[in-house]
C-alpha cells in the first residue's frame, strides 16, 4: 500500500469524508464515490487509513497520565431526571481551586479523541469537564459511525440544556475556582455559541468551526468570545459574515482566527485533515484566552 500526505489527496477527498461525518452521505455512497480517486497507486484502503480517525495512535495525554487525577463522574442531567456521565480531570498536584473548562464534543459523543483534548486541558492547569452527550443512549458506542447515528437520536436543544448542566456542576465543583469557561469542536463549536447565549455567568467560550446562533440571540451573550476556523471550511464559514456583523452590532468582545489552507476539523490530530501548525497555534491561543478571562 503506498504511503500518502495530504499533497496526494484532492480537497474533493476531504469535502466527501466532511460530507460522510455529517451524514449528508451514508457509508456505501462514501466508499463508492471515494473510490474515484483511488488513482496512481493511492488505492482506496490507503485513502480511507488516511482521513478516518485512529484514535489508538494518536493519544498525546493518557487517562493514567500521573500529572492528573483523571475520573469518570455523573451529573444530574434535566432531561427526564436522568445522570450523564462525564470524564472530570485536573492537575494532581493542585494546591489551591482552578478554573474549569467544560469541553464539548462533536456530532458522536465522547470519543477518545475528545477525551484527550479533556486531558490537555487539565495539563495546561485547568480543571476539566468532558461530558458525554450520548449517555441516555449508552454512552459512545466504541466507534463514530455508531456514535453519530446515536447522536441522531437525540434533540440537540436537549444536549445543549445537558451541558449547559455541566457546566453548573463544575462551577460548583469544591476544586473548581467558580470561573468557567467552554470550549467545542464542530457541534461542539455550536454548543459553546449557545451557551454563551444561555449562560450569562459563562467566563469565555471557544467554539472551534461550530455553528452559529441566530443574529437575534446575540445581544444575549455576556462571555468574551475566540472563534477559530478553517479557510477551506466553507459550509461553516459561509455563517461567519453575519454572526460577525451582529457580534460587532452589539458591541461584544471577540476575536475570530481564519487559519489558511486548513479544512474543518482540522485541530482533531486523528484524521488526515488534522493541520498541525494551525491546530498547535489555535490551542495555544485558546489557552492563552482562557488563562486570561478565568483567572
Amino acid at each position: 500500500m503506498k504511503e500518502i500526505s495530504k499533497n496526494d489527496i484532492s480537497q474533493e477527498v476531504f469535502d466527501l469524508y466532511d460530507d460522510y461525518a455529517h451524514n449528508r452521505v451514508d457509508r456505501r455512497e462514501f466508499l463508492d464515490r471515494i473510490s474515484a480517486h483511488a488513482i496512481g497507486g493511492v488505492t482506496v484502503a490507503s485513502l480511507l487509513s488516511f482521513v478516518m480517525p485512529n484514535y489508538k495512535e494518536k493519544i498525546q495525554v493518557w487517562p493514567e497520565d500521573p500529572r492528573l487525577n483523571t475520573a469518570f463522574i455523573n451529573y444530574d442531567s434535566p432531561q427526564g431526571g436522568g445522570t450523564i456521565k462525564a470524564q472530570l480531570s485536573r492537575p494532581a498536584d493542585a494546591t489551591s481551586k482552578l478554573p474549569g473548562i467544560v469541553v464539548v464534543h462533536e456530532n458522536r459523543g465522547l470519543n477518545p479523541h475528545i477525551a484527550d483534548v479533556g486531558r490537555r486541558a487539565a495539563v495546561a492547569g485547568f480543571i476539566s469537564l468532558s461530558p458525554d452527550a450520548l449517555t441516555p443512549l449508552g454512552g459512545y458506542p466504541g466507534n463514530d459511525d455508531d456514535g453519530r447515528a446515536l447522536q441522531r437520536q437525540r434533540d440537540r436543544n436537549e444536549m445543549l440544556e445537558d451541558f449547559i448542566a455541566g457546566f453548573e456542576y463544575l462551577k460548583s465543583h469544591p476544586e473548581c475556582s467558580g470561573k468557567v469557561g467552554v470550549v467545542g469542536f464542530c457541534f461542539g463549536g455550536w454548543i459553546s455559541n449557545m451557551m454563551a447565549v444561555e449562560v450569562p455567568d459563562l467566563a469565555a467560550a471557544v467554539p472551534f468551526y461550530g455553528g452559529q446562533p441566530p443574529a437575534d440571540r446575540v445581544p444575549q451573550i455576556n462571555a468574551p468570545l475566540m472563534l477559530h476556523f478553517g479557510e477551506l471550511d466553507t459550509r461553516v464559514n459561509e455563517g461567519w459574515p453575519a454572526y460577525e456583523e451582529a457580534l460587532k452590532q452589539n458591541h461584544k468582545q471577540y476575536q475570530a482566527f481564519i487559519y489558511p489552507g486548513a479544512n474543518h476539523g482540522f485541530h482533531n490530530d486523528t484524521t488526515g485533515r488534522y493541520d498541525k501548525e494551525a491546530a498547535d497555534l489555535a490551542w495555544k491561543r485558546t489557552i492563552d484566552f482562557f488563562k486570561k478571562n478565568l483567572s
